[in-house]
């Protein structure tokens, strides 16, 4: 790392490969740090360089299993102890984000929790995208830099130059998010109306809007078994859609997504690179972000504003 640099990157191990993208934007090396595990599993962080008086970034999406939200702990209290001046997670993945308020008696707010860990752990910023709910910026007592993945997105769906568009919300909690779409394509909305059986199983669901003789996209944060997204585009395409695609922020594409999305009516479905996909399906397409991030960064770093890095 140049001394003509006062921030230094690093990464944990599950999300390198973004991180490796988002030096090569900013057009400096990736930091050097040590992450050494032991036979039953626990693991130890060291920095293999001096950040004394640094800005240190530390790039890690918090995706189950918990090891990784535990590494990103662990660089942040080690990042604390070598006296960074300043320490900034960027968490391209929010994970635990479904748990946000309190659905039912009895149960956990995990996204606050996971904030209160990171903020007692040490850190002073956090960056990261598309929340799973805009509130849980409010659970932090330091600044958040929210971006959005429309900002990648949306300039491929303009690509497309797809005529009769219509944006689809595939439920109505995701209505806000896809109406803010196809105000700024300048097109319809459909929603589809879904009831659950239990967690990740669709027990039935109805469209809201005209899809016969349109070129749907279905727009959503994430995508985990892929039962919501690909009921919504076999029931659209029954309803005489002319094409349907999918987009979402993150690709969690757990489970039997794959097999689902490859079967499924959908043409593609498109993510950013905020969690690692390592199946194959020739449905999915993947959009880097690294240079959003590279420039939210670089932006920090200036202390100037990130809100021209939002389109919508």
């Amino acid at each position: 790392m140049s001394d003509n640099n006062s921030y230094m990157v690093f990464s944990g191990t599950a999300t390198k490969y973004l991180a490796e993208k988002i030096c090569q934007s900013l057009g400096c090396p990736l930091g050097q740090l040590l992450i050494t595990k032991f036979s039953d599993g626990e693991f130890a962080v060291s920095y293999e360089e001096s950040i004394r008086g640094r800005d240190v970034f530390l790039v890690q999406s918090t995706f189950p299993n918990s090891d990784n939200l535990m590494e990103l702990l662990l660089m942040i209290d080690a990042a604390k102890r070598a006296s960074a001046r300043t320490i900034n997670a960027v968490i391209p993945y929010f994970g635990w984000a479904r748990q946000d308020r309190k659905d039912k008696p009895r149960v956990s707010i995990g996204a606050k929790l996971v904030a209160d860990l990171l903020s007692v752990a040490g850190v002073n910023r956090v960056i990261t995208m598309d929340l799973h709910a805009d509130q849980i910026q409010g659970f932090f007592d330091v600044p958040v830099d929210h971006l959005y993945a429309s900002g990648v997105i949306i300039p491929y769906l303009q690509s497309l130059h797809l005529d009769d568009l219509v944006i689809a919300s595939p439920d109505v909690g995701g209505s806000k998010r896809a109406n803010t779409y196809a105000k700024y394509l300048n097109c319809p909305l459909v929603l589809c109306n879904k009831t659950r059986a239990r967690a990740n199983v669709v027990a039935s669901m109805q469209i809201i809007g005209e899809v016969e003789g349109k070129n749907v996209v279905i727009v959503d944060d994430m995508v985990d078994t892929a039962g919501t997204i690909t009921k919504a585009a076999d029931l659209m395409k029954e309803h005489g859609a002319k094409t349907v695609r999918a987009c979402a922020s993150h690709c969690v594409m757990s489970g039997p997504a794959s097999e689902r999305v490859q079967s499924s009516a959908l043409e593609e479905i498109i993510f950013t690179d905020s969690i690692p996909y390592t199946q194959r399906c020739a449905k999915v397409k993947q959009l880097s972000v690294a240079d959003m991030f590279a420039e939210s960064i670089r932006r920090v770093i200036d202390n100037k504003s990130i809100s021209d890095l939002y389109i919508i």
